[in-house]
């Protein structure tokens, strides 16, 4: 049995919610324009409490997790030119540990392409991610009280990618993109020491007191899924493999999958289950795993209509 309890204030802010996207999902087509744009903006909220008697244990909490994309894609003739801003940002309040991040993310792209014939294109991109706020690991002291140590924040680390090569898409759920010539900057801010904890030498691969590092020699793959694989389930995977040239060997190869299945509930309600899978030698020496469930609402704005 799940009970599930909300606080009055909470409840009356989600109905409130809930009745505004019920009147905001908003489709006009303009088939006069070249350009194809969408808007999504979704928020989800989970909390729980107890009252002091109860058996079962549990701990008062409230959290939330928000996202926003937009998508800006021109296309006339053989000439392309793809847009997307995409952000994401949650946190949880547990009592008795405050609040605590748990999804942040920029990122920003902005591509050209040039049709080649039905399949492939030539293309270039700029890239940007990095995260909103500082982030932290948390372990216990030797008298058992937990400390919060500094791993990240904004800018620190961040990535600006330019990618040169060429781009196969056989359908309009899939696409490859393959640039060998692909130049990195990755940028820690304030690399001044406060991130001994990731590594007192280079954090993220930027040597201390520098608040740079360059990859001029540099191979990019990228690969994006998304589709409807049954009704109102959607599955979305992107997977991006960076490889520097200088340094290439195995162990030095990043990987990053980012993959998400949501299942529409009704109209303005879904359900999303989201995974992160990364390896970044310059990181970690592991592979690193991020997992995130959600039921929220969703608003949405575009265009034009979906085939």
């Amino acid at each position: 049995m799940i009970l599930i309890s909300f606080k009055r204030p909470l409840l009356a802010g989600l109905l409130a919610l809930l009745s505004f996207v019920a009147s905001a999902q908003v489709v006009k087509v303009d088939s006069t324009s070249n350009w194809k744009k969408a808007f999504k903006a979704g928020l989800n909220i989970n909390q729980a409490s107890f009252t002091s008697n109860w058996k079962a244990g549990g701990v008062n909490s409230i959290g939330f997790n928000g996202f926003l994309n937009y998508k800006a894609n021109y296309k006339k003739e053989k000439n392309s030119w793809d847009n997307e801003l995409d952000f994401l940002y949650g946190m949880v309040n547990n009592q008795g540990q405050g609040y605590r991040k748990t999804l942040d993310r920029i990122f920003l792209q902005s591509k050209y392409g040039r049709e080649l014939n039905s399949k492939w294109s030539f293309t270039t991109s700029l890239s940007f991610l990095s995260q909103f706020a500082k982030g932290y690991s948390y372990a216990k002291d030797v008298n058992g009280v937990e400390q919060a140590t500094l791993i990240s924040d904004i800018f620190a680390p961040a990535f600006v990618t330019s990618a040169w090569g060429f781009e196969y898409k056989p359908v309009d759920y899939f696409k490859l993109n393959l640039s060998p010539f692909s130049p990195r900057v990755t940028i820690v801010a304030d690399n001044n020491g406060r991130f001994d904890a990731v590594s007192t030498t280079n954090p993220y691969g930027v040597t201390v007191t520098e608040n740079t590092r360059f990859e001029w020699l540099a191979f990019q793959m990228v690969a994006d899924f998304n589709k409807d694989i049954a009704e109102n389930v959607n599955l979305k995977w992107r997977y991006v493999m960076f490889a520097n040239y200088e340094t290439l060997e195995a162990k030095t190869i990043d990987h990053r999958l980012d993959l998400n299945l949501t299942a529409k509930v009704n109209k303005f309600v879904n359900v999303s289950l989201g995974g992160i899978l990364l390896y970044d030698f310059d990181q970690d020496s592991g592979i690193q795993l991020s997992q995130a469930f959600s039921l929220g609402v969703l608003y949405t704005f575009q265009n034009f209509s979906n085939k």
